[in-house]
């Protein structure tokens, strides 16, 4: 995984710092490029801090000081759209909490962009195109995630299932064999049922593949894994912009599959298509 740029370890290392300096962490990420353009005072007095204080902070970041901490946010800055750390508030209005949603979705999906390793997509391709049959476990919004999927895969002329209710996936994940894989999606990766439904597929044979949280215990039961952190605060709100990356990495490893198939696979996603022509009204939409 590439290494986190400035933006993203501020925020990684929130609850790390103390009172004061996660004052001036807020502020900065709540529009980075604004901070950008701050002078010390200025972003000390946003904080409600002392310059000094801001002075510690930058050096925590291995910054020599304020000046070369900007050059460093500036340059994070050019590499991607900035996580926003902008939470929906009670009183928030239509216009606020819509803007909130849209801009941390679109944050979200870019830093997954960039912390995605493409070596990881290529082994979870080779497993996937060397299937003999794919089941896909998820719970909760990653077993909607997990349906998607199934609708997806089942074009590829293979056997493929996706489970959202724990004994299913229990029953099944103890019948897999050699050549199965099973694909669990989760958040957290830290829901007991499916680490441990993991756990019985890999050991029935089949190869377990996790969309999930890097270091977490269901990552620690796969044969291979697609790791991405990014934040969300669901304490109060459903997921969301999970939700959002789950299912762009679902789309990721469709295509890497369908490229593989070759040019002579082509005609046979073309047929499906044409199928659904006469369900359809003429038009010029799909």
């Amino acid at each position: 995984m590439a290494r986190h740029d400035l933006i993203d370890r501020i925020r990684q290392r929130l609850e790390q710092l103390n009172r004061s300096e996660r004052k001036v962490a807020d502020v900065i990420l709540a529009d980075p490029a604004a901070a950008t353009g701050m002078s010390i005072a200025t972003l000390a007095q946003a904080s409600s801090v002392s310059e000094p204080t801001v002075n510690r902070f930058c050096r925590s970041f291995d910054a020599k000081g304020y000046p070369d901490f900007k050059i460093k946010l500036a340059q994070s800055l050019a590499r991607g759209t900035p996580y926003v750390s902008q939470a929906v508030e009670p009183d928030d209005t239509a216009a606020d909490y819509t803007q909130k949603i849209f801009g941390a979705t679109i944050a979200a999906l870019d830093t997954a962009r960039r912390q995605t390793d493409a070596a990881r997509i290529e082994r979870v391709v080779d497993f996937l195109i060397q299937a003999k049959q794919i089941h896909f476990f998820g719970l909760g919004a990653s077993g909607a995630v997990a349906q998607d999927a199934q609708h997806k895969f089942f074009r590829f002329n293979l056997p493929v299932t996706a489970y959202v209710d724990v004994l299913m996936q229990r029953m099944v994940a103890s019948t897999c064999h050699t050549g199965d894989v099973v694909v669990v999606i989760s958040w957290t990766g830290r829901t007991r049922e499916l680490v441990d439904i993991a756990r019985l597929a890999r050991e029935s044979g089949a190869v377990v593949l996790g969309i999930t949280a890097p270091d977490s215990p269901l990552a620690r039961e796969c044969s291979e894994t697609l790791e991405v952190a990014t934040p969300e605060d669901t304490d109060y709100y459903m997921p969301m912009t999970s939700r959002m990356i789950q299912l762009a990495l679902i789309d990721v490893l469709a295509t890497g599959v369908t490229l593989r198939r070759g040019e002579d696979f082509l005609d046979h996603l073309k047929k499906i298509k044409e199928s659904l022509r006469a369900t359809r009204y003429p038009g010029n939409t799909g």
